[in-house]
């Protein structure tokens, strides 16, 4: 058993992410990686569901161990890229030399920038015969990438992952970074890390790929991530070996849990399975106590369970649902899982006031059925996710309470200040001005601002003129005489806001 009395704290190998545009040459690097590094014989026996994996580089006469984690490229799962970023403690960032920096190479740098980690710029296809690396380099100051010697200290290494050119001196750039960052793990502590992948077969059941990022992870003991958990019975390396314990920054695949783990969740470990329950048993009940419709901010919230062919599709469907959080809304995800709607997933959304269930590419038990229509719990089924996100966005719109917000519905210059008097114990001020876009409308509030832009206050519109005759509305590009009650001195050149109160 682990002896968390004697701290045994060593050196840890770092965790590696490699990001940037999917045509710049991601996976092809990380493909070269493993083929060249990985003992010869294992790396074609790496289980392909796990998209992690540990090679040897000979470093400063000494063997050091890397471990690289593989991230999608494709733009619908940025958010998984952004959770490979947060696992990892170096990320290289791909640019190719032909193209420089692209849109998705932006979204991968903001994930690292996010992450808070250092990172490298690999500097890909230098083998090609347009390959331009000095333009390459200027694009990336362009874009506020300031490399080593173009102004800046991030370190940057050209490569070619088809031929290998430069591949080693990458390596050794990102375990000198290692060593500055000083990357420290206690092998005497119970394991703690994340989830990068999950899955579910009729074979094998159901099992998860673990990063340990400090501690040991050894058999007999139970891992518990959010309420899923399974014992340390069956736990596999990314070759598929079997193993009795693993330490960091190790990637394993564990086998056994009695519900899909969340991808992105951090995994805690326990000696024993009372007190393994009783940590599953504590999250569900921190899950499910909150039944309020409404947020201590005062927007709306929306419970969602949600249902997947995949982890990956949870992944992105997430990330697209987070989008709809808004001023108004606020998204609440109250349960995510791979396979068939259930029971169970309705019984969840009865507990929860206006939840819905949301099925992607997968089936709902007729059991489930039966009792969503028993108990009036919305469950819809999509195989597209912009379907499935447009169908919530409207549901939301129709359910939610309306509240009052303030609408521009068009804007005006003031050409003249004529004169401003009392009436009644309020300042009416009379002007004269053009409307710039939309309408000016009799009655309405307005925001004044000066003619650089700062507010200065707000008021009403008591009356309209078009010419000498009153007028309710005054369109784009037409000049007109208004009284405007507010306290605020209105002069010529200021910006008059026409305001409408609407229900959203």
């Amino acid at each position: 058993m682990i002896n968390a009395d004697q701290p045994q704290i060593t050196q840890r190998p770092p965790v590696i992410v490699i990001m940037g545009h999917v045509d710049h040459g991601k996976s092809a690097l990380l493909d070269y990686i493993r083929k060249s590094n990985v003992v010869a014989g294992e790396a074609g026996g790496i289980t392909q569901h796990i998209n992690a994996y540990e090679i040897e580089h000979e470093f400063e006469g000494n063997t050091k161990k890397i471990t690289f984690i593989d991230t999608p490229g494709h733009a619908a799962f940025s958010a998984m890229r952004a959770r490979g970023a947060s696992v990892a403690d170096i990320a290289v960032l791909v640019v190719s030399a032909e193209d420089g920096v692209k849109t998705q190479t932006l979204e991968a740098l903001n994930s690292i920038k996010s992450a808070g980690i250092p990172y490298i710029v690999a500097i890909n296809k230098i083998d090609l015969p347009a390959a331009d690396v000095q333009h390459t380099k200027n694009t990336l100051v362009e874009h506020e990438v300031y490399i080593e010697g173009m102004g800046g200290d991030i370190p940057w290494v050209a490569i070619s992952a088809k031929t290998g050119e430069g591949v080693p001196e990458l390596l050794d750039t990102m375990l000198l970074i290692s060593e500055m960052e000083e990357l420290k793990g206690d092998t005497s502590k119970r394991a703690t890390g994340v989830v990068i992948e999950s899955n579910r077969s009729a074979v094998r059941g159901t099992a998860a790929t673990l990063i340990i990022k400090d501690g040991t992870l050894s058999s007999g003991q139970y891992v518990v991530i959010g309420d899923a958990m399974a014992p340390v019975r069956i736990m596999e390396d990314f070759k598929g070996h079997k193993l009795e314990s693993a330490t960091f920054s190790s990637p394993v695949s564990l086998i056994g849990f009695d519900k899909t783990p969340e991808v992105g969740a951090t995994f805690t470990v326990f000696d024993n399975k009372k007190d393994a329950i009783l940590a599953r048993s504590a999250h569900k009940t921190s899950a499910g106590s909150n039944t309020q419709e409404i947020a201590d901010d005062g927007r709306y919230i929306m419970p969602v369970i949600l249902k997947a062919d995949v982890a990956g599709s949870i992944e992105a469907i997430e990330h697209e649902l987070k989008a709809l959080d808004n001023d108004l809304v606020s998204m609440r995800i109250l349960e995510t899982g791979v396979g068939s709607v259930t029971e169970g997933d309705i019984k969840v959304a009865i507990a929860k006031p206006g939840a819905v269930v949301l099925g992607f590419n997968t089936n709902i038990d007729s059991t489930a059925t039966e009792v969503a229509r028993q108990h009036g719990v919305v469950v819809k089924q999509f195989n597209i996710i912009y379907e499935l996100v447009q169908w919530l966005e409207a549901h939301i719109a129709e359910h939610r309470p309306k509240v009052e917000v303030e609408r521009v519905v068009g804007e005006a210059k003031v050409l003249a200040h004529f004169s401003s008097n009392k009436q009644a114990g309020d300042t009416i001020h009379t002007v004269g001005g053009r409307v710039l876009s939309g309408q000016m409308r009799n009655g309405n509030k307005v925001k004044v601002y000066s003619h650089n832009k700062q507010e200065k206050g707000d008021g009403d519109i008591l009356t309209l003129q078009s010419g000498k005759a009153p007028a309710e509305s005054i369109n784009t590009d037409q000049e007109f005489g208004t009284q405007i009650k507010t306290e605020v001195e209105i002069q010529k050149g200021d910006i008059i806001k026409c305001i409408e109160l609407v229900l959203e």
